[in-house]
């Protein structure tokens, strides 16, 4: 039987707050809340960020960037005269250029006379085009919680959201670990733009130019894989499967795919999937910027026939726009294969049955949508129609659109839903398009679709697109149903999960909800062992309960166990059999069956 991939936790931290259990979903759809949940709400926003409780709307979701993010430029002119200027001898070339004269001030600067007719750059500080961003919570510093060493703030990022993810899980990592083989846990996790602040491969590029120096940390750190290598060296000293995919804007439903296709395939049995994304350095936005794609401040105030721009309402999906808006996140998933989950009494969130990523095929640009996205959305719809019949699909299921907030998009996007819509006989799909609220995250945008869903599933809530006030009438809309409001809707059984990147790069994903995959779980196991599972599982939902008065009552204490339980030569038994670390489980080197049999004849 093959297995099913279970979600057992989800965890991070994006502009509305914290994902476990549910808080940054309760901050989408803050206003249709009861009075006791939007207490909870403020409450753990106020316990990340130090802040009054009543102080934490408006330092959350899409926001104003502060002052000091700038463009760091310069401007380039020549010098008819010779310059004289002060310098650090650390920082004197090696050799001097030809035409430097050095006189020493003391033991540590020099005066430097350049000669005339040199290049020189004056550093200058552009004038900021595009001041909206997804922004975390204003006052939470995930850096410093923990030991972070000049971590990259992606880096930074993602140790909180698997720490995050951990809470919600309700088991003590070692309890996990210690029911498998470590060859059985796998790692998935990355992000699309790699760590390019100061710390990380941006410094690399920009520190030369500006005077300073590259320091050892900043290209190991730098890499794109590092999300992964930081949850398995310093939270989970995992020696399992390790990886991470790139697929632009799809990035998060790439390694989901990886997760969900290892569990199912019996490669292991516990996979944790994610993404940490931190673009919001000036640079990078710059570069967006240039492109066409983010929402400038005067076409936003155009949009409006107003003087200032509405940086809260900048992201505004299938309505009249004209950019996406940036933002930072990172989320995790905790994946198990069903045995495994009902075994431990893991609180099953949800189930993801399967990802579906196609390419574009020909294309007239790099960046321009294609046809790819109709193949992941038909096998995503024909998928949750086998699991939850043609009713479920038509009556009980709703999607979450990449919707970015680009004219291009609301069209491209709107038009596939619109036509997969008709094809499998839905006469109103549900809509929803979370960027309005928190950003486009780049690489975890999917993550905070995913984060979002396991909410509507748990509230019976779909989030409204509350940013618009109409939909653009060049949206494709005659199968869907674009709420821009909160809506009530009891009974969801199935998401699709929709993202679309540069390149070619389209990805859907199927959720099922709780109570779908506990009846499918409750098919394939029986009732012995959903009993069991039930029995075993109040003592995750107290660990869980005491989580959730940490999260309430107490600041974030992330999982970082740096220079701990290292292990070295002398922990490894070997033969040509297995091997074994630190005396614990044998881990057998199995032939691959599918290889085995071109064997050659002995």
């Amino acid at each position: 039987m093959t297995a099913l991939p279970v979600i057992t936790a989800m965890g991070g931290i994006n502009a509305a707050g914290r994902s476990a259990l549910h808080f940054s979903f309760q901050r989408l759809v803050f206003e249709a809340l009861t009075d006791a949940a939007r207490g909870d709400t403020l409450q753990s926003l106020a316990r990340l960020t130090g802040r009054d409780p009543g102080s934490q709307l408006d330092a959350t979701l899409i926001r104003a960037l502060p002052d000091q993010h700038r463009l760091h430029a310069a401007i380039s002119g020549t010098s008819d005269i010779p310059v004289t200027l002060e310098m650090r001898n650390m920082d004197l070339p090696d050799p001097l250029p030809a035409g430097w004269q050095v006189s020493p001030i003391d033991k540590r600067r020099s005066r430097v006379t350049l000669p005339a007719g040199l290049d020189l750059r004056v550093p200058h500080d552009s004038p900021r085009r595009v001041s909206a961003a997804g922004q975390l919570p204003e006052g939470f510093d995930p850096g410093a919680l923990y030991a972070s060493r000049n971590h990259p703030r992606a880096l930074q990022m993602a140790i909180f959201g698997i720490s995050d993810a951990l809470g919600d899980l309700g088991l003590d990592w070692a309890t996990v670990a210690g029911k498998v083989r470590p060859d059985q846990v796998a790692v998935y996790a990355s992000n699309a733009m790699s760590q390019m602040d100061d710390n990380g491969l941006g410094g690399v590029m920009r520190f030369p130019p500006n005077g300073h120096r590259i320091t050892s940390k900043q290209v190991p750190l730098g890499l794109g894989e590092m999300t992964a290598d930081f949850l398995n060296a310093y939270v989970l000293h995992s020696v399992g499967t390790t990886g991470g995919m790139l697929g632009a804007c799809a990035t998060f439903l790439y390694n989901l795919e990886k997760g969900v296709q290892a569990i199912r395939g019996g490669k292991v049995r516990v996979a944790i999937v994610g993404t940490s994304e931190a673009p919001l350095v000036a640079e990078i936005m710059e570069g967006y910027r240039a492109m066409g794609a983010l929402a400038e401040d005067q076409d936003l105030a155009a949009l409006d026939g107003a003087s200032q721009a509405d940086v809260r309402r900048a992201c505004r999906p299938f309505s009249a726009n004209c950019g996406f808006t940036m933002a930072e996140s990172a989320q995790f998933a905790i994946l198990m294969d069903d045995s495994l989950a009902l075994e431990l009494g893991a609180d099953i969130l949800g189930a993801v049955p399967d990802v579906f990523i196609h390419a574009d095929g020909a294309k007239k640009s790099i960046s321009a949508p294609g046809v790819g996205n109709y193949l992941t959305v038909g096998k995503a719809a024909a998928l949750t129609r086998q699991l939850i019949g043609e009713q479920g699909l038509r009556e009980h299921s709703f999607v979450h659109a990449h919707g970015t907030g680009t004219p291009q998009n609301r069209v491209t996007e709107s038009v596939i839903l619109d036509r997969v819509a008709e094809a499998f006989g839905i006469r109103q799909w549900p809509v929803t398009a979370i960027k309005a609220f928190v950003g486009h995250s780049l690489g975890s945008a999917g993550g905070d679709q995913l984060a979002a869903a396991l909410g509507s599933f748990a509230h019976d809530l779909i989030p409204g697109i509350r940013s618009i006030d109409h939909i653009a009438e060049d949206v494709h809309r005659q199968h869907l149903d674009f709420a821009m409001d909160h809506v009530q809707r009891d009974g969801l059984q199935a998401t699709l999960i929709n993202s679309k990147g540069f390149g070619g790069n389209n990805a859907t994903a199927v959720a099922l909800a709780p109570a779908v995959t506990r009846d499918m779980l409750q098919q394939r196991h029986g009732n012995q062992a959903m009993t069991a599972w039930q029995n075993a599982r109040d003592g995750v939902l107290d660990a869980k309960a005491r989580f959730r008065s940490h999260c309430l009552n107490e600041a974030p204490s992330p999982v970082y166990r740096f220079n701990d339980g290292v292990l070295g030569d002398e922990a490894v038994s070997l033969t040509g059999e297995a091997v074994q670390l630190n005396g614990g489980t044998v881990m057998q080197f199995d032939a691959d069956s599918e290889l085995a049999a071109y064997q050659l004849e002995r």
